[in-house]
């Protein structure tokens, strides 16, 4: 497995996580794998095999082979059913909101295929062009492109919502909505909405997820040292 992640341009560094890519030679042994939610929206492009996403313990879909992931609300299997390789983009709870125009608590639970995001050319443009680069420096460079252009296009995410986010990420969870807002009712409400809209999930859930990601990464981290 060769699992590698990538620094963004520092006019995306507040927008998004990282960039990371991901390749497995097929294994017959393969087993499902199953994926946490992390509190991130993830756009990813498959450059290898299909991928299974199992929607009950027997049943499955094959993921769009350019897709965004939306927040999740629960835990999901996967499962390669030959090579991996994998580009994706991680961007910061509110990062992907300003790229696009639709309330992203469509997108929870789901795999969307870009061209039901974007601008359907511009989709296929983009996801011809990271399948057919030479290697993942280029890839990098075609998807920044891609954002750096949108940002221009879009307005920015509101204040509001960031600024909770931001807490949220520092105080791994564990700050409670009313303590970041003061106790403020009017802005609780106006949080609600433009959480759903530019988050996807509440600020409960949303702070749900970080608790239990910071709970397993600690775990792992112990199985390690042990």
């Amino acid at each position: 497995m060769n699992y590698q992640t990538y620094t963004p341009h520092k006019n995306l560094a507040s927008i998004v996580k990282f960039y990371w890519t991901l390749e497995v030679p097929f294994d017959p042994k393969n087993q499902k794998q199953k994926i946490v939610p992390d509190g991130c929206i993830e756009m990813t492009f498959n450059l290898g095999d299909k991928i299974k996403r199992y929607t009950s313990e027997t049943e499955f879909i094959f993921n769009p082979d350019a897709m965004v992931m939306g927040q999740r609300t629960k835990s999901y299997d996967i499962e390669p059913i030959g090579d991996v390789n994998t580009i994706a983009i991680c961007f910061y709870p509110h990062g992907f909101a300003n790229f696009v125009n639709l309330p992203l608590e469509n997108l929870v639970d789901q795999e969307t295929p870009i061209q039901d995001l974007f601008n359907e050319i511009q989709a296929n443009e983009l996801e011809q062009n990271i399948i057919h680069a030479a290697n993942t420096n280029e890839r990098i460079e075609i998807i920044e492109t891609f954002l750096l252009n949108r940002l221009k296009e879009e307005t920015t995410i509101e204040n509001i919502v960031k600024t909770t986010v931001d807490t949220l990420l520092n105080t791994k969870g564990s700050t409670p909505i009313n303590v970041i807002l003061k106790d403020n009712l009017s802005k609780r409400r106006q949080l609600g909405r433009h959480f759903k809209k530019q988050i996807g999930i509440s600020p409960k859930q949303l702070s749900k997820v970080i608790r239990l990601h910071v709970t397993l990464q600690m775990l792992v981290s112990q199985k390690t040292k042990h």
